[in-house]
């Protein structure tokens, strides 16, 4: 604690901000004296001060804060090579702080690590999660209100319902899922696991976004059918899109087979289409290796998530970041799944409201944890 030059001492740090990083660092990481504590953010207004802020909170915790800044990136773009190479150090601590993308890892996509268990995994960050050599958290597209708004909450509560959801998942053969703005799905869970986004971040290989609040499984590969209805907010290649009219897609044997809708129906197949085109073309550069790009390209519409929204501070405001973590929402993505084996440029999280989801297990027996929107555990 002696000398510290905190960011604090020559800008302006907004009370509540400073008090929703202590608790990121020290409730959700738990971050301990002598850790190495890196931050990789973009030189814009709401991320870099958010970014201050933790510098300065995990200075306090006496750990050892590395700031980096890079360009911004998309979904497409490539991160900095430096970046790549910092987080190679394998910190013990992890933090993403970015206004759009981290970006996706050039060495690793074309060269994937490979895990003990023989998981490919084509980017570091992912490794180092993967074989618990960091914790970390990300925070893609946040904003200082979101962040203020949507981390000092009640994490025992989003412990224990996000806990109850995982053992529902964890047990189901499969959900069904309708919705008041028409969505009549069904997605098999058979060989997947749940993963929790609940604000505990503090052993290695632990981590997720902040602000924190869902639980979320890869549906089994090929087995989504019927019609899924958007009618929330959409991610999409370049941002968020709040939609004003319903996107409407067809879902057969896992994959997005037609899109029907007003604008956010064409921005978002305009998403897909680039990211199948941009699939052939990064093989043909040698920028996804030989041979991958066609599985790309049809990842581009697989259905790579199901997740259910657990954190009481969040709302729909056309921030994805935030908008997936409210309640009485479930959000699904087309593109890449967290199981590393559909594995796609685009990963769009898209937002149901006021859902049904129905488990139904292997003894036959069913039980319907979302009610139009309220969750029922």
């Amino acid at each position: 604690m002696q000398n510290m030059q905190l960011f604090n001492d020559i800008t302006t740090q907004e009370p509540e901000l400073a008090e929703a990083a202590r608790i990121a660092v020290r409730d959700v990481l738990r971050v301990k004296p002598d850790e190495k504590v890196l931050i990789i953010t973009n030189p814009v207004g709401d991320v870099a001060e958010i970014s201050y802020a933790l510098y300065d909170a995990a200075l306090k915790a006496d750990a050892k804060p590395v700031l980096v800044f890079q360009p911004v990136k998309d979904q497409m773009s490539f991160a900095a090579d430096e970046v790549i190479g910092a987080i190679g150090t394998a910190p013990e601590v992890l933090i993403s702080m970015s206004a759009e993308k981290l970006g996706k890892d050039r060495a690793a996509i074309v060269n994937p690590w490979k895990a003990e268990d023989g998981t490919e995994i084509d980017n570091t960050f992912h490794y180092l999660m993967h074989t618990k050599k960091t914790r970390a958290f990300w925070s893609p597209g946040v904003t200082k209100e979101l962040f203020k708004k949507t981390v000092p909450i009640d994490y025992l509560r989003l412990k224990k319902e996000a806990g109850v959801v995982e053992e529902i998942l964890n047990r189901a053969q499969y959900v069904s899922i309708t919705s008041p703005g028409g969505t009549n799905l069904k997605i098999g869970l058979k060989g997947r696991t749940a993963m929790l986004d609940n604000g505990d971040f503090s052993a290695p290989g632990e981590g997720g976004n902040l602000p924190a609040g869902e639980t979320f499984i890869s549906p089994e590969l090929g087995s989504s059918n019927g019609r899924l209805v958007f009618d929330g907010s959409i991610s999409l290649y370049n941002g968020d899109y709040m939609l004003e009219q319903p996107v409407d897609l067809k879902i057969i044997d896992g994959f997005v087979t037609s899109i029907e809708g007003g604008e956010g129906a064409r921005l978002l197949q305009k998403t897909i289409e680039l990211g199948e085109k941009n699939a052939v073309e990064f093989e043909a550069a040698g920028r996804i290796p030989a041979g991958s790009g066609e599985i790309y390209k049809k990842n581009a519409r697989n259905l790579g998530e199901l997740g259910i929204g657990l954190n009481p501070a969040a709302g729909i405001i056309g921030n994805m970041l935030g908008d997936e973590k409210a309640y009485r929402t479930i959000h699904i993505a087309i593109g890449s799944n967290y199981d590393e084996d559909a594995k796609a440029l685009i990963h769009c999280d898209c937002l149901v409201k006021d859902p049904t989801v129905t488990a139904y297990f292997a003894d036959g027996s069913s039980r319907v944890f979302l009610d139009g929107g309220d969750l029922k555990i």
